[in-house]
C-alpha cells in the first residue's frame, strides 16, 4: 500500500502543479503560490519537468516553480536585485534556478545553443562581492545569453551556429562582451540564432542553424520565431534568462523581439562597438539588447554602448552620448503629454494587417488620451521609391532594376570582406575566406546544405545562394557599390526618416510604427538609425505577438528611451490588454522544418 501510495503520490506530482511540503502534505501549488517543494532529490526525485496535456496552449502549460522565496517568472532585475540585496537570493540561487528553467523548457524551444561551464564559478564570485560590499550596479549577479556570433575568450564557442568554427579560438572577448563582464553580469551561455546571421541563404528556416538546430517562439512553436537572433529573444519571453544580446543588420533585433513579446533595443550603428562580433555589412551592423521591461533591456544597453578602438565608427558617438547614462532618461506616463508622435501611414501602416491595425491604433489612441499629440501622414517623402510594397526585400532595388540602390549591393560587398578580416585573427581554424566557407558547406552537404533542396536539407532551401551572391561581388568597391550605399544613406536618413521627423517645421519626438511590418526596419537598418519595439499584442488564430516601435534619427536613443517607458507605464498602469502576455506554448509538441512563415 505505501508503495502505491508513494507511486500516485509521484504520478500527482508529475502533472507539475502539485508539491509536497515539508511535512509531508500535498500542496496544489496552481491554489497556493507559497507551496515549497521538500521531496528528498536522494531518495525521491521530483519529475517536476513533463507538461500536462490538459494544459496545453495555456500559459499554464510550463509552470515556473518559485526560487528559494521569490517569484521568478516575470521579475525585473530590480526585483532580482533587491532579493539578493535582502540576502533573500544569491547569484548561485539565481543561476541555478534558471538552469532548472532551462531544463524544464528548453528541449522545446532550443533557445540555448550552449551552456557556460564556467558560470557557477561566476557566480559565486558575483556573490563573494556582493557579500565584501562591491556591487558593480544593476547587472551584478544577473544571468543573461549572448548570440552564437558574439565572441567570449572563455570555454564556450562562437560558431556562428556553423560546424565549420567549431574548435576555432577567439583572440578576445568582444567588447559589450567585456563591458558586461566589468557590470557584473553572469554569463550563463550562447543563444541559437539563424545560421550566419540570415547572410548565407535567401530561402531558409527562420532561426535554424546546423549547429543549433531550429530556435522555437514559446508563443507558437510551429512558426517563425523571428531572426536571427532567435534563440536570445525567445529565451527572453520564456523567462529562460533575465536578459539577451542580439545582433542587427536588417531587423535581427527588432523583428524577433516583436515576434516574442518582449522589448528589443537596436541602437544608431557605431554606439555599440562590433569588434568580436562575427559580421555582416560594417556600414548596417549593430548590437541591441533584449528584455521583458523597458528598464532591463535598457540597463543592458548601458551597460554596453560606449567608444572602442578597435570599431572605429564607435569614435563617432563622441560628445553625443548622456553624461550619466541612459537611465535617466526612462519616464512614466504623464510624460506623454509632452510628446508627439507620428504615423507615417502610407510609408508603414497600411502594410499591417487588420488584427494588428485594430490594436495598435486602439492603443495609440489611449497614447493620445494621456495627452500626447498623433500627427498622421507623416510619411517618409521618398516612400514611394524606397518601401517595398510586397514586404522585406533587402535587394528591392536591383527588384526594380536599380542595383545602385541596393542594400544588398552594399551588404554583399561588405560580407565578403568583412568575414575575412574577422577570420583572419581566428586561431586554431583552417576557415579564412568567404571562398573556405562555401567549399565547407558543399563538403558538409547533408549537415551544412551547401547545395539547394532537395540536394541540402529544406531548412536551407536555396543553399547557400547569398554566399554565393557575395563571391561573385568579389568584395569589390566599384562605382555601383559606391552609388548603393550613397542612395539607400541618404535617402532612408535626410530624404527619409530625417524628414519625417521634421515634419515640414513641426518636428516630431518619434515615428510610431508597426514592426510586424518588415519594412520599418529595413528603413532603420539601411539608415543606421535607432528604434525600440514594445510588445502590444497577439494574433488571435496563430497566437504569434506583434509590436508597437519607436523610430527617430540617428544618436536619438535617449529620447526613445523616454517615450517607449512612458508608453509601457501606459500599458502596464492600466487594464489595457495591449502590453506583453505569457506564452501559451502552441503546437508545443510539433517540431518541423522549416518553421512557417507567417
Amino acid at each position: 500500500m505505501v508503495v502505491l501510495i508513494q507511486t500516485a503520490i509521484l504520478a500527482i506530482l508529475a502533472l507539475g502543479r502539485v508539491a509536497l511540503t515539508q511535512d509531508g502534505v500535498l500542496c496544489d501549488t496552481a491554489q497556493n503560490s507559497s507551496c515549497v517543494l521538500s521531496i528528498s532529490p536522494l531518495e525521491q526525485p521530483f519529475p517536476y519537468y513533463f507538461p500536462v496535456k490538459s494544459s496545453a496552449e495555456t500559459s499554464r502549460l510550463f509552470p515556473m516553480s518559485k526560487c528559494g522565496s521569490i517569484t521568478l517568472e516575470e521579475a525585473t532585475m530590480g526585483q532580482l536585485q533587491e532579493a539578493m540585496s535582502s540576502g533573500f537570493l544569491t547569484s548561485v540561487d539565481l543561476l541555478k534556478c534558471y538552469l532548472r528553467r532551462i531544463r524544464q523548457v528548453d528541449d522545446y524551444i532550443n533557445s540555448i545553443i550552449e551552456l557556460n561551464p564556467d558560470a557557477l564559478d561566476i557566480a559565486m564570485a558575483l556573490d563573494a562581492e556582493r557579500k565584501a560590499g562591491n556591487v558593480r550596479g544593476p547587472l551584478h549577479g544577473i544571468p543573461y545569453i549572448v548570440k552564437d556570433n558574439i565572441a567570449t575568450k572563455d570555454q564556450m564557442e562562437t560558431t556562428a551556429g556553423s560546424w565549420m568554427l567549431l574548435g576555432s579560438v577567439v583572440p578576445r572577448d568582444a567588447h559589450v562582451v567585456a563591458k558586461l563582464r566589468q557590470a557584473g553580469a553572469l554569463l550563463l551561455g550562447k543563444a541559437t540564432m539563424s545560421e550566419w546571421a540570415d547572410m548565407r541563404s535567401n530561402n531558409y528556416s527562420e532561426g535554424y542553424s546546423a549547429r543549433g538546430g531550429q530556435a522555437r517562439s514559446p508563443y507558437n512553436l510551429t512558426l517563425n520565431p523571428g531572426g536571427s537572433s532567435s534563440g536570445s529573444a525567445a529565451a527572453v519571453a520564456a523567462n529562460v534568462v533575465a536578459f539577451a544580446l542580439g545582433t542587427e543588420t536588417d531587423g535581427s533585433v527588432i523583428n524577433p523581439a516583436e515576434r516574442n513579446a518582449i522589448v528589443g533595443i537596436k541602437p544608431t550603428v557605431g554606439l555599440t562597438s562590433r569588434a568580436g562580433v562575427i559580421p555582416e555589412s560594417i556600414h548596417q551592423d549593430t548590437i541591441g539588447t533584449f528584455g521583458r521591461t523597458v528598464r532591463d533591456a535598457a540597463y543592458a544597453f548601458d551597460a554596453i554602448y560606449g567608444i572602442d578602438e578597435r570599431d572605429n565608427y564607435t569614435l563617432a558617438q563622441e560628445g553625443k552620448t548622456p553624461k550619466g547614462g541612459y537611465i535617466q532618461y526612462l519616464s512614466g506616463k504623464s510624460s506623454l503629454k509632452n510628446a508627439t508622435f507620428g504615423i507615417p501611414w502610407n510609408s508603414f501602416w497600411v502594410h499591417a494587417d487588420e488584427e494588428q491595425l485594430s490594436v495598435l491604433l486602439s492603443l495609440v489612441s489611449l497614447i493620445e488620451s494621456q495627452g500626447a499629440r498623433i500627427v498622421n501622414g507623416t510619411e517618409l517623402p521618398n516612400y514611394q521609391t524606397i518601401v517595398s510594397p510586397d514586404g522585406w526585400s533587402w535587394d528591392y532595388g536591383t527588384t526594380r532594376g536599380s542595383p545602385n540602390e541596393s542594400e544588398y549591393t552594399v551588404v554583399k560587398v561588405d560580407f565578403y570582406n568583412n568575414i575575412k578580416s574577422y577570420l583572419s585573427e581566428l586561431s586554431n581554424t583552417n576557415i579564412r575566406s568567404l571562398e573556405d566557407i562555401i567549399a565547407y558547406n558543399y563538403a558538409n552537404d547533408g549537415t551544412e546544405g551547401g547545395n539547394p533542396w532537395p540536394l541540402g536539407i529544406p531548412a536551407f532551401y536555396s543553399g547557400q545562394d547569398g554566399f554565393l551572391a557575395s563571391l561573385e561581388s568579389a568584395g569589390i568597391m566599384d562605382s555601383t557599390y559606391f552609388q548603393a550605399l550613397s542612395f539607400c544613406q541618404r535617402s532612408t536618413r535626410e530624404d527619409g526618416i530625417d524628414a519625417a521627423l521634421a515634419n515640414n517645421g513641426n518636428p516630431l519626438d518619434a515615428l510610431l510604427v508597426p514592426p510586424d511590418v518588415g519594412q520599418t526596419y529595413q528603413i532603420a537598418a539601411q539608415a543606421g538609425y535607432p528604434m525600440i519595439t514594445l510588445p502590444a499584442g497577439i494574433h488571435s488564430e496563430t497566437g504569434m505577438p506583434f509590436g508597437l516601435a519607436l523610430m527617430g534619427s540617428a544618436w536619438s536613443e535617449g529620447v526613445l528611451l523616454r517615450w517607449a517607458s512612458a508608453i509601457e507605464d501606459l500599458q502596464l498602469s492600466g487594464e489595457t490588454e495591449y502590453k506583453r502576455t505569457l506564452p501559451k506554448w502552441y503546437r508545443y509538441r510539433e517540431k518541423n522544418v522549416p518553421v512557417r512563415n507567417l
